[in-house]
């Protein structure tokens, strides 16, 4: 199979992401990378690095999105930017299974909509990032940014989405799905969450079970959460900054303390070790915006070439497992 990668898109771009890149036709077996982006400058650093394999193609674009301009707009007007050529190629392209990129969310979302297209039935796409728990389990946060606007039903979709996710991913048969909310009580929480909970809760081919607080993201109490884009998008990145700060202190304590201290802090550094690699976003890669025909996947926009891996690791797991296919075959159902 054969995945399209955005080489300009993202803060470490094009660099991380062409080694990125080699990192991995080097060690995942059964795939192939198309790099889209300025063909002189992506040749210059697979020379750099010594790459002289068959396994990279590299698709010219002349332009790049950047995050201050109107996604719709860039979309429309930049027809040779990396993330079109790369979602043309997508959609045109049967051997083309997916698309990565670090670039502009927006511009990856209305690009994905407008020229790969929404599955049958699918009110709006939704970024649906897939977070490590204390429990060592895998929770879904859907949607964490692609619609910072929300009306009811589309909660229902990505309770929906986000249940056939774990069915196919994870082979659990019914996921617990939670809406996340300011409390866990059933009336608490503004209108757009009281009608949520009410569909959600009269929808039957979902396993709801109830309000879930932000602050339990991360608890692995249940399978999905679902959230409008704006409040899953600031749960999540107070998540994440919360996790980095408290690294940064305990480095802080560490490098202050006393001798005695230091020597226990020595003795405790498989510890620090296996916690930072556990909550480490570099390691999740990012995630896909489902509800679209093909797998658009959306990275940290200070992706480096060990978070591209992990993206094209997930991308593959989530071709092999049809996920795709099985989703549009749900929702075309639907009346």
């Amino acid at each position: 199979m054969k995945i399209a990668i955005d080489a300009f898109g993202g803060d470490n771009a094009p660099l991380e992401i062409v080694k990125g890149a080699i990192t991995s036709v080097n060690l995942i077996d059964d795939i192939e990378i198309v790099l889209v982006g300025d063909e002189t400058k992506i040749k210059d650093i697979l020379n750099e690095y010594g790459y002289k394999g068959n396994k990279i193609e590299i698709l010219h674009a002349t332009e790049v999105i950047t995050n201050e301009e109107s996604p719709t707009s860039a979309i429309r007007t930049k027809k040779n930017s990396s993330i079109v050529v790369g979602l043309n190629a997508l959609k045109e392209r049967e051997d083309i299974v997916g698309f990565i990129s670090a670039g502009s969310t927006g511009a990856v979302l209305a690009g994905g909509t407008f020229i790969v297209g929404r599955m049958p039935n699918v009110l709006r796409p939704a970024l649906a990032p897939v977070l490590p728990t204390v429990k060592g389990t895998e929770t879904m946060l859907i949607d964490s940014g692609a619609n910072v606007d929300c009306k009811p039903e589309y909660l229902v979709q990505f309770a929906k989405m986000g249940t056939a996710y774990f069915k196919s991913m994870k082979n659990i048969e019914n996921p617990k799905v939670a809406l996340l909310n300011i409390g866990a009580e059933n009336k608490k929480g503004n209108a757009l969450t009281h009608e949520a909970f009410e569909l959600l809760q009269n929808e039957k081919s979902i396993n709801f079970v109830g309000n879930v607080e932000a602050r339990d993201l991360l608890a692995g109490d249940v399978d999905i959460i679902v959230a409008d884009g704006f409040s899953g998008n600031i749960a999540l990145k107070a998540s994440e900054g919360a996790i980095l700060n408290l690294m940064r202190i305990l480095k802080s304590e560490i490098n202050n303390a006393s001798l005695f201290a230091k020597m226990g802090a020595g003795m405790m550094k498989p510890v620090f070790r296996n916690l930072k690699t556990h909550f480490d976003y570099n390691k999740l890669g990012g995630s896909a915006f489902v509800g679209i025909k093909k797998i658009v996947f959306k990275t940290h926009g200070t992706c480096k070439a060990e978070t591209l891996l992990s993206c094209v690791r997930q991308v593959k797991d989530i071709y092999n497992s049809g996920f795709i296919s099985k989703l549009e075959e749900s929702f075309s159902q639907e009346q």
